[in-house]
């Protein structure tokens, strides 16, 4: 099932997409029941499918980007919320970087409350998944010697087109394309610390509260961006998430 977020007529309002968009009643992340009311894609406006109070990033976790053997535990970064793009939404490139890379990355979206939760139990935990892209100013993250400031800026973190929340999340193609040019190839099966590690892991630190999302990590090829290409990640069995690099944001 792909629930999807979307705008008409000044509304903002869930549905489900089976070549249509089916309005709901309830919460998705509760209950709801699928209406017959439908609207046509092309009529409305993809909104970013959840809206989390934070997201949780993985760092260097597929073995074509870094090693298991040189990684005891994941490596966890923050991304604010303020940093969230929509489907097809311009990504600002910052006036203070030269350097902005994309990041194809599997993103998991929790549906309820999680604290020290076991790995027996984390898909108890997941509504779905979705794409995303982890923008990056590369020369600012490399500068600071931290990451924050580099992965934070608005715009900086688009996700949809929709949450699929059936899929086998270990075994799907992930691609990105920059001005249809395939720059990153790899397949999830590749990650090196999976799903409920990750929820396992993360939730010893932090809770995790419904629609927040939890990047897994991007395979290698990133590579940088500039004002007015077009770039896509591509993930099998969830979709297509476009976006466009904008101009400079002035200071």
């Amino acid at each position: 099932m792909k629930i999807v977020k979307f705008v008409k007529d000044s509304e903002a309002a869930y549905g489900i997409f089976n070549n249509k968009i089916y309005g709901i009643a309830g919460s998705i992340f509760t209950d709801f029941t699928v209406l017959k009311d439908y609207v046509l894609v092309d009529e409305v406006t993809l909104l970013a499918p959840c809206t989390p109070s934070k997201a949780v990033c993985i760092g260097l976790n597929y073995n074509d980007h870094k090693k298991k053997t040189d990684l005891e535990e994941p490596t966890l970064f923050l991304k604010p919320p303020s940093s969230l793009n929509n489907p097809n939404g311009i990504i600002e490139y910052p006036a203070i970087s030269n350097d902005v890379q994309y990041e194809a990355e599997l993103a998991i979206v929790i549906k309820k409350q999680a604290r020290n939760i076991v790995v027996e139990n984390a898909y108890e935990y997941i509504l779905g998944y979705t794409c995303a892209n982890d923008v990056s100013a590369r020369d600012l993250q490399k500068r600071d010697g931290q990451w924050t400031r580099g992965k934070s800026f608005d715009t900086f973190m688009p996700l949809g087109p929709c949450i699929e929340t059936d899929i086998d999340p270990h075994n799907l193609d992930i691609k990105l394309y920059l001005n249809d040019k395939v720059c990153q190839s790899s397949n999830t099966c590749n990650l090196l610390f999976n799903i409920p590690e990750l929820i396992a892991f993360i939730t010893e630190v932090m809770t995790l509260y419904p629609g927040d999302v939890i990047l897994t990590g991007t395979p290698a090829g990133v590579g940088p961006m500039q004002i007015g290409d077009r770039v896509v990640v591509e993930i099998e069995g969830i979709g297509r998430l476009e976006n466009t690099i904008g101009n400079v944001r002035c200071r």
